[in-house]
């Protein structure tokens, strides 16, 4: 046998049989740089934790109304309309130079001007593209604090993940896949409601007045959706990795490599 087809194949045997810890390693990477990112930019590194806001953005939304925050004078910002205990966003945007800067510069990119006047709390309270844009690219300053590079239903979502993942390398003999019925009903129904209930009554929908979900519900039912998920998930691509090992350590027996 050639020695890259030897290598090839050591290498999907090796994968196979760890690729749980794998999975793990990457999934508590993924969770644990969401909050390095405010670390940096609270010390004053701007560059790297720019750089992990930009890779994580493709994947997340990153509103500043809907993602923790470290460092500032709460651990949340919602938006007034979810109606939570919690100072609201636009009270402390319309306070926040950095925030107003990003807000006028997004006002003159889609409207051609500069918000006039100023912005304020009313404003802020509105729907804008301008306003959505400024709260996805402000970070944080000192009196908000600096935000993490997922929002709180994304950091659920993963963090439950690689939970599960951790009871089901220690149960995985035990575990059988979630009925898929249970999934949509407990996993994809709680998150599904929430995010299109949000949603639709937004513009260009407006099917009833502006809904917004508070922090601890965002985390529950981002945490089930990924709990869920992880329990549909892993054993089934246990049972892959095990249709793979199959063939592959017959042929290492019987040709003899290792």
């Amino acid at each position: 046998m050639r020695t890259a087809e030897v290598y090839s194949k050591r290498v999907f045997l090796g994968f196979a049989r760890n690729w749980l810890r794998f999975a793990l390693v990457a999934l508590a990477i993924y969770i644990s740089l969401p909050w390095v990112a405010p670390t940096l930019a609270k010390l004053g590194l701007k560059a790297p934790a720019d750089i992990i806001y930009t890779l994580y953005s493709p994947f997340c939304h990153q509103f500043a109304f809907r993602s923790p925050f470290l460092f500032g004078e709460q651990a949340f910002y919602p938006r007034g309309a979810a109606g939570t205990g919690y100072q609201s966003f636009e009270a402390y945007a319309s306070q926040s130079g950095a925030f107003l800067e990003q807000y006028r510069y997004w006002s003159r990119f889609y409207e051609g001007r500069a918000p006039a006047p100023p912005a304020n709390v009313e404003g802020l309270g509105d729907f804008s593209i301008a306003q959505q844009f400024a709260a996805r690219h402000f970070i944080g300053d000192e009196s908000f604090g600096y935000k993490t590079s997922l929002c709180a239903r994304d950091l659920a979502i993963y963090t439950m993940i690689f939970v599960g993942g951790v009871i089901y390398r220690r149960y995985r003999w035990r575990i059988r896949p979630l009925p898929f019925w249970l999934y949509v009903f407990a996993g994809l129904g709680p998150v599904g409601l929430d995010g299109f209930s949000q949603l639709l009554s937004y513009p260009p929908f407006e099917f009833w007045p502006v809904r917004e979900t508070a922090p601890i519900f965002r985390i529950f039912t981002g945490g089930l959706f990924g709990l869920m998920s992880a329990w549909l998930g892993f054993p089934y691509i246990e049972r892959s990795m095990q249709d793979l090992i199959e063939p592959l350590e017959s042929d290492r027996q019987r040709i003899g490599w290792s």
